[in-house]
């Protein structure tokens, strides 16, 4: 990576200037999530994860995007109150960005070209299910190397270098998440 990860610009989901610079040394899942997903409810499992490991150095950083199927399509202020009030999210937010497509960020378009697949097949046909589902809307998925879907996540160590991506459909607390987590906190 030309760029270090630490070093894009982003904002916090109040509008904040910032960057991941304060997570340097710790691992990290870089999710990009949505209030309106039938994959919504992997919030309780991101906090959960966040809550189990955050004392080892491990955060969980939502980045809410509006690209698959216009299932982010409040403010920041919306996703932040959605966020607290339905899941009690504790875990780093921030403001509202493109994952793909043309004015995808560069956060993104830094951890895609880091990891370009996502750790193993996606199960049970997603990506068809996904593309059956689209087909009737009109729309196509991306291919790869682009996002799938909403709550892709993508596993940092505490190198900064991008250890693991998996595809939406993979739950956080799914023991092939977790083993990864567990061997990034350790390495």
């Amino acid at each position: 990576m030309s760029t270090s990860l630490y070093e894009i610009p982003v904002e916090t989901i109040a509008g904040e200037p910032t960057s991941l610079a304060a997570y340097r040394g710790k691992v990290l899942l870089v999710v990009n999530v949505a209030s309106k997903c039938g994959l919504t409810k992997q919030y309780d499992a991101l906090e959960t994860l966040y809550a189990r490991f955050k004392d080892q150095g491990f955060v969980v950083l939502g980045f809410p995007a509006n690209d698959f199927g216009a299932q982010e399509p409040g403010s920041n202020e919306e996703i932040a109150t959605f966020c607290a009030s339905t899941f009690g999210v504790d875990f780093p937010m921030f403001s509202k960005i493109a994952v793909t497509g043309p004015a995808v960020h560069p956060l993104y378009r830094t951890l895609i070209d880091a990891q370009p697949k996502a750790n193993g097949a996606t199960r049970e046909g997603f990506r068809e299910k996904l593309t059956g589902f689209l087909a009737g809307r009109g729309e196509t998925t991306n291919p790869e190397p682009g996002i799938l879907w909403n709550f892709e996540k993508f596993l940092v160590g505490r190198d900064g270098k991008v250890a693991a991506r998996f595809s939406p459909e993979v739950t956080p607390d799914d023991p092939g998440v977790v083993a990864a987590i567990e061997a990034a906190l350790a390495g």
